[in-house]
């Protein structure tokens, strides 16, 4: 070795004492050295197929015979090192143990020099030059040194170090050369780095699908988004006529259809067993728009819709249907990735530069139109939506959707003030479709917290508002009497505002302001209450309200003075509609609408009822009962109706059926624990005391169980008519729920399965347990 190393004159003394020690041992070493040597020529023998890197290894070696021979003669002290494995293994071991297990080699035999070093302050390796001076070898000498010895200790060699991915470990070695202490390097963090770097890739994953996009800051532009790509709609496959022995008759002769008369026929044949099928108006709408896909000929022959026999289509229908349900677990799995790969092609955008999950994207098929209640327009053919029906939405730089093959869409539009990705016009009532995000999407969830927020809002004037609503009901104007009025009434009784539509188009629902006369029933004194209302009609979807409610005695006698001379058809506010109102509520405050309203007074029941209805020493059954009531309170408010499940008589037998066997089986056992501590009465023993803890535990176990299928059916049985879904989705404000749930300790798939939390992900995140609506 050539040159003046005074400056690191600690560092060859440190060295000095590691070769003593080495060639001390050396005397005693021999024998196993030769006996490793034979090992290794074994070694060699068995991976003789591998002549590559044998020859690699020859010349790792003979590069670093060249290099040893020039620093101080003492090539041999360095093969000796090599060697003498077997003898260490024992002292190896110990070191492993305060070593991470399959760490590199490179960072073991740095860290045992440093032992043998002793020096007060260790070398820092990495901070030198890299130069063979024989006693420090440069970071490539090392890399050289370390891949010869793992060769020849092959069967030594820990598994995590073969399979140890090459940047990670290149990563560690050199943070482990930066260490300044080997006393510093504790195992068990070492153990949590490499597990942290294994999974960073999944960590990193989980971080892009859990993106908290409400703590970024929203565009006040108005613009929804700046980039939007997506791949268009899936339309409904095209009708495939049936098989030749399923026939269609008419007057008791079987009759062949046309393609489009067919397939309209078989939409009515699929619905044969359904009620709809049965009423006259669904017959009549169906019959009328059957006759518009038949040919000439056949509309000559067809002319009366109830000589008309679709028994062996809706048998096929059937056959086809439990031929799905019967379909091998193969087959089945085929379907299943079909739908998957479907989904993945179709039911993903790109907004933002973030993957967003599409609501539907699918076209609604061709069928035939049921509509709610007894719609004027029920079993009128919905028609096939066509690419030239569809609009596309989407932004100028991306890839636009492709129309399939011979086809083109209406228009490919690129506006960023709007949310939804395809639009088109149904021709039932003229409305407007659209393919908007999923529920769980930014769009989405910003739209839920800015109505909340806007609830929240409210209730902060809602006290000025009330007083000043009250205040108009003396006013000397009949507009602003009744204005007054109907925001008494949605505000009480959540009532929607109701939206004003042409006569006879569609079903007869109404909303507050286009109550008619006949809808509202008048009584001083009713079941010793006074000034009581009495209100029947059809609300939203045909479902009937009917509340009776006292009011206050100035509303009372406005209704009296809205009602003179007027007949049961008549409105009962004349002179307000929805337009007038929305615009007097945007006046009180900015936002404001008859929804927020309903938003407001369904929040504010529901925090109000929870903090009634729970109770601290309850179980977890218990609690979630009491949250269903809170949540039914909220529904009846809102009209949230349904009519009963067809299986729910059978369900609740079911239920009651397991409810008895469970009271029989702790009948049963409540015995067996009065047995057994009569027998530990007389006997004393601990096997007996034994017996006695089990059996107490068992009645402990199955009075749970049966608390809890006792709650299920008091529960269910409340829910037979009741929507809990409709209100716990739209109306209340999410982080009272998750500040009930992080309160009480209650499970949060109770209250919200995974679809639902993934919408209110953004509440679940941001509430706590002390949140106030």
């Amino acid at each position: 070795m050539s040159g003046d190393h005074g400056e690191r004159d600690s560092q060859v003394n440190s060295g000095s004492r590691a070769n003593d020690a080495h060639k001390h041992k050396d005397k005693h070493k021999e024998h196993r050295r030769k006996e490793h040597k034979k090992d290794k020529e074994r070694e060699k023998a068995k991976h003789s197929n591998s002549e590559h890197r044998e020859h690699s290894e020859k010349k790792h070696r003979d590069k670093e015979k060249e290099r040893l021979k020039h620093s101080d003669g003492s090539v041999d002290r360095h093969r000796e090192k090599q060697k003498e494995k077997d003898k260490e293994k024992r002292r190896e071991e110990k070191v492993k143990s305060s070593h991470v297990e399959g760490k590199p080699k490179k960072e073991k035999e740095n860290g045992h020099a440093r032992e043998m070093w002793n020096s007060p302050s260790p070398p820092a390796i990495k901070s030198e030059p890299e130069e063979d001076n024989g006693l420090y070898p440069s970071p490539k000498h090392n890399k050289t040194l370390k891949r010869e010895r793992d060769e020849e200790e092959f069967e030594y060699k820990p598994q995590k170090i073969k399979t140890e991915n090459g940047k990670k470990a290149k990563k560690r070695k050199q943070e482990y050369e930066d260490e300044e202490e080997e006393e510093d390097i504790k195992p068990k963090k070492k153990t949590k780095d490499k597990k942290a770097g294994a999974d960073g890739k999944k960590a990193k994953k989980e971080t892009e699908e859990k993106w908290k996009w409400w703590e970024e800051e929203r565009s006040t532009d108005g613009s929804k988004w700046k980039f939007l790509e997506h791949k268009g709609p899936v339309l409904a496959p095209p009708y495939e006529p049936l098989p030749g022995h399923v026939r269609f008759f008419y007057d008791g002769k079987h009759l062949r259809l046309s393609a489009p008369a067919e397939e309209v026929a078989t939409f009515f044949a699929k619905m044969l067993d359904h009620e709809y099928t049965t009423k006259e108006m669904f017959r009549k709408n169906f019959y009328k728009d059957w006759r518009k896909e038949m040919t000439s000929e056949e509309k000559s022959k067809i002319t009366d819709i109830n000589k008309c026999n679709f028994t062996e289509m809706s048998e096929y229908f059937k056959a086809q249907s439990e031929a799905r349900k019967q379909m091998s677990k193969d087959e089945k799995l085929k379907i299943k990735e079909e739908n998957e790969r479907i989904l993945q092609e179709y039911g993903f955008c790109v907004m933002d530069n973030h993957k967003e999950r599409i609501g539907n994207f699918r076209i609604e098929p061709p069928g035939l139109f049921r509509g709610r209640g007894d719609h004027p327009k029920m079993g009128m053919l919905k028609r096939r939506i066509r690419p030239e029906d569809i609009i596309i939405n989407c932004s100028k730089d991306s890839k636009h959707p492709k129309p399939p093959q011979g086809t083109r869409w209406k228009e490919v539009r690129h506006d960023n003030k709007v949310t939804w990705l395809v639009s088109w016009t149904e021709n039932i009532q003229g409305s407007i479709k659209y393919i908007m995000l999923n529920p769980s999407s930014r769009i989405k969830g910003e739209k839920d917290w800015q109505k909340y927020e806007t609830a929240r809002r409210l209730k902060k004037c809602v006290d000025r508002l009330r007083a000043q609503y009250r205040e108009d009901w003396k006013s000397k104007e009949m507009r602003v009497r009744q204005r007054a009025v109907a925001l008494y009434f949605i505000d009480k009784l959540a009532l929607r505002a109701g939206n004003e539509k042409e006569e006879g188009e569609t079903a007869d629902t109404v909303g507050c302001c286009s109550l008619r006369v006949e809808h509202i029933k008048l009584y001083p004194k009713m079941d010793d209450q006074e000034y009581v209302v009495e209100f029947d009609f059809l609300g939203k979807d045909s479902i009937r309200y009917y509340n009776k409610m006292p009011v206050e005695k100035r509303v009372f006698k406005n209704l009296q003075l809205f009602l003179e001379n007027k007949q049961p058809e008549d409105d009962l506010f004349d002179r307000l509609n929805t337009s007038i109102l929305n615009k007097h509520l945007q006046e009180l405050m900015d936002g404001l609408t008859a929804k927020v309203f309903r938003t407001y007074n369904a929040s504010i029941t529901l925090q109000q009822q929870l903090k009634e209805l729970t109770s601290p020493d309850e179980s977890i059954p218990a609690k979630i009962l009491s949250y269903n009531r809170a949540n039914r309170a909220v529904a009846i408010l809102c009209n949230h109706q349904r009519a009963a499940p067809k299986t729910f008589e059978k369900s609740m037998q079911n239920l009651q059926t397991k409810i008895d066997e469970k009271q029989k089986q702790l009948s049963a056992t409540r015995k067996q624990l009065k047995g057994a501590k009569t027998e530990h009465k007389a006997s004393h023993d601990d096997r007996s005391k034994k017996m006695v803890e089990v059996k107490r535990k068992a009645v402990q176990r199955i009075e749970e169980q049966l608390m809890k299928l006792q709650m299920q059916a008091t529960d269910r049985e409340e829910n037979k008519q009741i929507a809990l879904g409709t209100s716990k989705l739209n109306y209340l404000d999410p982080r009272i729920s998750v500040a009930w749930v992080k309160k009480w300790d209650v499970p949060m798939e109770k209250i919200y399965n995974k679809t639902q939390r993934e919408k209110f992900a953004w509440a679940i995140d941001m509430a706590e347990e002390d949140y106030e609506f």
